[in-house]
């Protein structure tokens, strides 16, 4: 009896056990589902709050075991040479300038293209890395026309002959022609892209004009004869020729041949609209500052907003001219003690020098669009300060290129566009949309945008090998739904150290979406995370 009565105490205490446990993972999942909303976002790394993971782990790659460092730097390529490069094409990757791509080179054709990369000597330690892809309706292989020349950093040759290889993007190139040399690795004919410079708004285009001599320190009244008030005008424009001649020069010096270009195509028609009245200054200050305000909340699109300034502008100024002319014969008609009325001249000097006015600038200024962008990333994904990159708008833009969750298509898009200022401004048009993550099969949904987790340090999205020499691009996120788990959880050869792997499948299509990790050690946060291919996630996001 004494033994029943223990073993009926035991049983009931492991069942209030079992009640804590279950209660303790109830709360769990409640605080997770109220702290993961897309407005209200953990400021260090989505929503998965603190992690204990040394996220410079995964960026060194040890998972390939020990590498050599080469100590080789290559020198800068000329924009517009070309060269013939060892070529890798790599289905579901886009490589860009300064990221990483790891290599686990198994097949006898790419080894022979290390070889022969690592013993060039024109362009030495360099291969050109192209995307390779198949249309639904195609089973036949594409390559894409652009790719990345990449920098072999550390190698290391394994007791079968394979080489494990980390390497560096470096400059864009667009592919000539390929083929295979008598050694059977691909090779190509490249010519490297000659990248722009960041476009800025030139410093004095929206300064004051050169001031009006004879009416600086001047008011005139609406009763003095029109041609009198207009020879003065010209008198003072001859005047001020010499000075406003050096400002010019001066102005222009400092510009670069890109930016003098931009500058004389805007100035054109500005000095013909130098001289206008009271109404016609006031009315275009209106017009020039209420697109600017709607600036500062959103782009405009091109066709609305650059295309058709040009024709509100001149209806703004017919439209001044018709009051000014009538208020003119007005004051002329009436008595000049009533209608004595000052206008103050230093409206005149606030005229802008360039035709457009300063928000068209800032709609392609690298720099401003640099900063903004810069913001939305960390918002969006919580990174660190990029205020290094901001003043590099060249490499911020390759930047959230390379790390930006979007589809392979999407990615190699943005690689494609030529110019600082048309990158910048598509990748902000993508952070704004981004928001669904969904299999490219089924259009399942996966993920939301506030699931993304950096477990990198190089971003949410890099680029892994696995044992067999397939490279994958995944996107980490800390939730995820619609995925079914195939296998048991392995260890060996994980990206990230500390954690085990299990495959996972979509569950409506059964296409292979990527890798659940769980932590084997208890210190470890996040708990678990998913990996998601980019090459499966659909365009449309």
């Amino acid at each position: 009896m004494e033994d029943e009565r223990l073993l009926a105490m035991e049983r009931h205490q492991m069942e209030q056990i079992r009640e804590l446990d279950l209660e303790e993972l109830q709360v769990e999942e409640v605080d997770d589902l109220n702290t993961s909303s897309d407005d209200d976002l953990d400021a260090t790394n989505g929503g998965a709050g603190e992690l204990t993971f040394n996220t410079s782990l995964a960026s060194l790659h040890t998972y390939l075991g020990e590498v050599e460092d080469t100590h080789r730097r290559v020198a800068f390529l000329e924009g517009s040479a070309v060269f013939n490069l060892p070529l890798f094409y790599l289905e579901g990757v886009v490589l860009f300038p300064e990221a990483t791509l790891p290599l686990r080179v198994i097949q006898p054709n790419f080894i022979a293209a290390v070889e022969r990369a690592l013993t060039q000597v024109d362009v030495p330690y360099t291969i050109g890395v192209v995307r390779v892809y198949r249309e639904p309706d195609d089973p036949r292989m594409k390559f894409a026309t652009v790719g990345t020349t990449a920098e072999i950093r550390q190698y290391r040759r394994l007791e079968d002959g394979s080489l494990n290889v980390v390497t560096r993007g470096q400059q864009r190139f667009r592919l000539r022609r390929r083929w295979m040399d008598v050694e059977g690795a691909p090779c190509g004919e490249v010519q490297i892209i000659e990248e722009d410079q960041p476009l800025r708004t030139p410093s004095d285009a929206f300064g004051k004009l050169t001031p009006l001599s004879n009416l600086r320190s001047h008011s005139f009244s609406c009763t003095q004869p029109l041609n009198a008030s207009r020879a003065k005008l010209h008198q003072s424009r001859d005047e001020d020729n010499v000075s406003e001649s050096n400002s010019e020069e001066s102005f222009e010096s400092a510009l670069s041949p890109t930016e003098r270009s931009i500058h004389h195509s805007a100035v054109d028609s500005c000095y013909g609209c130098d001289i206008m009245d009271e109404s016609t200054s006031s009315d275009d200050e209106k017009f020039l500052c209420e697109p600017d305000l709607h600036f500062g909340r959103s782009f405009l699109k091109d066709s609305e907003s650059v295309g058709s300034l040009h024709s509100n502008h001149q209806k703004h100024i017919g439209n001044a001219d018709l009051g000014s002319t009538s208020r003119r014969k007005s004051c002329q008609g009436e008595e000049t003690d009533r209608h004595r009325k000052k206008i103050n001249i230093d409206q005149f000097r606030r005229v802008p020098r360039a035709y457009w006015p300063h928000w068209v600038y800032r709609m392609y200024d690298s720099y401003c669009l640099a900063e903004r962008a810069a913001d939305m990333w960390k918002k969006i994904v919580g990174a660190p300060s990029m205020d290094g990159l901001v003043r590099k708008p060249d490499l911020l833009s390759f930047y959230i290129a390379s790390k930006i969750p979007v589809s392979e298509s999407t990615r190699q898009e943005l690689l494609e566009i030529d110019g600082i200022s048309y990158r910048l401004r598509r990748e902000i048009e993508l952070l704004e949309s981004v928001n669904l993550i969904r299999c490219k099969i089924c259009k399942t949904e996966i993920a939301r945008r506030s699931d993304m987790l950096v477990m990198s340090s190089e971003g949410p999205l890099g680029a892994y090998v696995n044992p067999h020499g397939f490279v994958h691009e995944i996107m980490t996120l800390y939730r995820a739904t619609g995925l079914a788990l195939r296998g048991l959880p392995e260890t060996e050869y994980s990206w990230f150290p500390g954690y085990a792997w299990t495959i996972t499948n979509c569950v409506a299509c059964e296409t292979q979406m990527g890798w659940l990790f769980t932590a084997t050690n208890k210190k470890l946060k996040p708990r678990s995370f998913w990996g998601i291919r980019s090459s499966q996630v659909a365009d449309g996001m």
